[in-house]
């Protein structure tokens, strides 16, 4: 058992669980406020979702001692405020509710959406909920009563909220202390754009996030990591995509680039859950300007989640030995896992697969045995039978004469 103390709706609660407790357990067993539902229990439906530092998070994938010196509130918390009060009039007017399970979860999320956000229309209110699932009302009735409330002068424009501790907007904790057994009871501190994201990097190696903003539904992250080799050496290397993808950990692609376009499969790990995104898309390279994009669109069949991202990276000489890596990545998600998709919880994500990138772009460059047998082997099995195979198949559809001709 882990001792803590958390303020939960104002009161200070000290009390003493298994590091494996959930937040939304403690809440609904240790002190009784069972407003907040317990649905799927892998962080997807939203039932559980609760306000942690200011923040919405899914309280069903929190470790409750990772809340240690934070203050939490539930639904039961927000009896008194009145954006919540416009919500619950809107939503019982509206017929936004049958059997309410999800209710407080919907509730919680909407007055999120309507603290951060302006003049929001029917679309994007849509897209802000689509990480909280409803089998009942069809979702026109919530859409409504939202729409409604944001309409009024009672919403007076974004709010800047503290940090968060769990997940959605995410867990600010680094790599080497998310597990129960390394948490202390001073719970977890989300690193700054600036600082560098550890990860035991070899010297010379830096990788920091310097900016994190959001608009329209994208979100966008600013990365930038040195690499101790010479711009002529790292630029072969990132702007061959089937290398720099072999250097990704999930990522797979169905075969090289042809004629630009491109696709294969992302699996990347949000808590307990691994989405699997088929994607497509198009690649480009510029070698006067040592810069590369890509974008493309992806689904995961499991959620039915849909993804859309750009990705961009410039290559700059720090001096005859050292370049520096600059790295832009917009993306946007809607449907289940779109809870994912706020850039707090990204932001340490992203953070941490480029930390894995750069190790393994550096263990690649400087002739580690084990990144670049791996390198030479994926390249090595493209080359010899699936890119011929698909230049093949690309000078056959540009010489099959054309419907019409």
């Amino acid at each position: 058992m882990r001792p803590f103390e958390v303020t939960v709706n104002g009161r200070l609660h000290r009390a003493a669980v298994s590091p494996r407790t959930s937040l939304a357990d403690f809440l609904r067993d240790d002190i009784g406020l069972t407003g907040t539902h317990l649905g799927c229990e892998h962080g997807i439906c939203g039932a559980c979702t609760v306000l942690i530092n200011g923040q919405i998070s899914r309280s069903c994938i929190t470790y409750a001692v990772t809340c240690a010196g934070a203050t939490v509130e539930t639904i039961e918390g927000l009896d008194d405020d009145p954006l919540m009060g416009e919500l619950r009039r809107t939503f019982s007017e509206e017929h936004a509710l049958q059997c309410g399970y999800c209710t407080p979860g919907m509730l919680i999320t909407a007055r999120d959406v309507l603290s951060r956000h302006t003049d929001l229309t029917q679309a994007q209110i849509r897209r802000e909920m689509s990480g909280n699932l409803c089998r009942c009302t069809g979702y026109r009735g919530i859409v409504r009563a939202i729409a409604r409330v944001a309409a009024q002068p009672l919403v007076s424009g974004p709010q800047q909220n503290t940090v968060g501790l769990g997940p959605a907007p995410g867990p600010g904790a680094c790599e080497t202390r998310s597990t129960p057994e390394a948490i202390g009871t001073q719970g977890l501190a989300t690193p700054s754009p600036t600082t560098p994201v550890p990860g035991g990097l070899p010297s010379g190696i830096t990788v920091s996030v310097r900016d994190v903003r959001e608009s329209d539904g994208w979100v966008t992250i600013e990365q930038v990591f040195t690499l101790p080799h010479p711009r002529t050496t790292v630029w072969p290397l990132l702007s061959d995509l089937e290398k720099t993808c072999a250097a990704l950990p999930g990522i797979e692609l169905d075969g090289p680039p042809v004629d630009g376009a491109v696709s294969g499969k992302a699996s990347i790990k949000l808590g307990p859950i691994r989405p699997v995104f088929a994607f497509s898309g198009t690649y480009a390279v510029d070698d006067r300007s040592y810069s590369s994009t890509i974008e493309g669109v992806g689904t995961d069949r499991r959620s039915h989640s849909r993804a859309k991202a750009r990705i961009q990276n410039r290559l700059f000489d720090l001096d005859e030995e050292n370049t520096r890596v600059e790295v832009e990545i917009a993306y946007t998600i809607a449907g289940p896992l779109a809870q994912f998709g706020r850039s707090g919880f990204v932001r340490n994500l992203v953070g941490r697969l480029a930390t894995t990138f750069a190790h393994n772009v550096n263990a690649a460059l400087s002739g580690e045995s084990g990144s670049a047998a791996a390198l030479a082997q994926s390249q090595g099995w493209w080359k010899k039978w699936l890119a011929p195979l698909c230049r093949l198949i690309a000078a056959f559809n540009r010489r099959r004469p054309r419907q019409g001709d």
